[in-house]
């Protein structure tokens, strides 16, 4: 039996979506841009997708740049800002590579950023945010909900405090989509960064949302595609894929959430009888479904792997960017949990197609690891 729970790391592509690509990918092969009716197919492909992604979000299709990835969404956000005159940036420890990495790289050439704590359960320092503010801030960008433990961020009171400092809000929401309500939240943000293969979809595509009239500079130059913002020809048949599943996503989400959530008790509940020293980590109130971060104290978590994975289990330390390497987590640290715990720790993310026969195999290997 071969157990994948690692769905924060990537998820398996949809059926639907693969044959949508198979029965797809002969036929439109044309440029976009190209003004013949081979081209035009690909161009209808393109806006098809766009509108249905706009469907999706709850915005207009014109608000919808179609990017490489999430990590490039949320580059382009940053980057952008060294052409701006506020050149500042409030951020979280706890925010994906994509955005802390990038701004590191980014202040040698202009870039200055602040960076706001986070309390034992990963959820952002609002007060902490606000102090941080200065008179050339020009962006606050706050994660929707945190790659490894979980953690729903308070994205509306991050909107009303940026809005009442009139410094634009982003968010990374490249966890969320399909697992929380994306169009309420989109409503309190200027730009949202989504990536196609978190929701069942294909690698190497995502999306940037980026409110009419909200500042951003072209990130990748070429061909002026994308608005002028993103040049470069369009990956269709990855567009046209990531639309669809992130319909189906949000078509399915009560499904899929209820269905998820009952794994999850079951997870908890049964490794809380194998071993009553388990430390959960992250919001357990306000928390991505599926999600579950926890120490097995006194167990090396890269050896728990190694051991798990010889029994067809599959799952992570914590960032899949990350895993495997023997260091402690930056986001655990950050929630201020001992080095001990840290690296004890491991990342638990249930999917759509896991089953109850799965998360019993799965509790009854831990059994066998932990109690001999």
């Amino acid at each position: 039996m071969n157990c994948y729970f690692d769905h924060s790391a990537t998820t398996p592509l949809d059926l639907a979506i693969s044959e949508w690509i198979k029965r797809t990918q002969g036929e439109i092969y044309g440029n976009p841009s190209s003004s013949h009716a081979v081209g035009r197919k690909a161009k209808n492909i393109l806006e098809l997708a766009r509108k249905q992604m706009a469907e999706v979000l709850g915005c207009h299709s014109k608000e919808i740049i179609f990017t490489g990835s999430g990590t490039e969404a949320n580059n382009s956000v940053l980057h952008s800002l060294l052409f701006q005159e506020k050149k500042h940036v409030v951020t979280s420890a706890i925010e994906h590579p994509a955005i802390l990495s990038t701004l590191q790289h980014l202040e040698p050439l202009g870039l200055s950023y602040s960076i706001a704590g986070v309390d034992s359960r990963g959820k952002v320092n609002l007060s902490e945010i606000e102090k941080l503010i200065q008179t050339d801030t020009g962006l606050i960008t706050i994660m929707t909900a945190n790659n490894e433990v979980g953690t729903i961020q308070p994205i509306s009171e991050c909107s009303d405090l940026a809005k009442a400092h009139n410094i634009p809000f982003h968010s990374d929401a490249v966890q969320a989509l399909g697992k929380i309500s994306i169009q309420i939240l989109l409503e309190q943000v200027d730009l949202m960064s989504f990536s196609a293969h978190k929701f069942y979809g294909p690698k190497g595509v995502g999306c940037l949302y980026k409110k009419e009239n909200t500042n951003l500079h072209s990130f990748v130059y070429g061909g002026g595609q994308e608005s002028n913002l993103r040049g470069g020809t369009e990956n269709i048949i990855g567009i046209g894929a990531m639309a669809l599943a992130a319909q189906l996503a949000v078509e399915q989400i009560k499904e899929t959430t209820d269905h998820i959530k009952v794994l999850e008790y079951q997870f908890i509940t049964g490794i809380k009888t194998i071993r009553d020293d388990i430390v959960f980590h992250g919001n357990s109130k306000s928390h991505i479904p599926g999600l579950i971060s926890f120490a097995a104290p006194g167990m090396d978590n890269q050896k728990l792997l190694t051991l798990l994975d010889r029994e067809n289990i599959f799952v992570s330390s914590g960032s899949a960017c990350h895993s495997g390497l023997s260091t402690p987590s930056k986001i655990l640290e950050a929630m201020d949990i001992s080095e001990s715990l840290n690296l004890s720790t491991i990342r638990v993310s249930f999917g759509k197609h896991n089953t109850d026969k799965e998360v019993q195999y799965f509790l009854s290997v831990l059994k066998k690891i932990w109690m001999g």
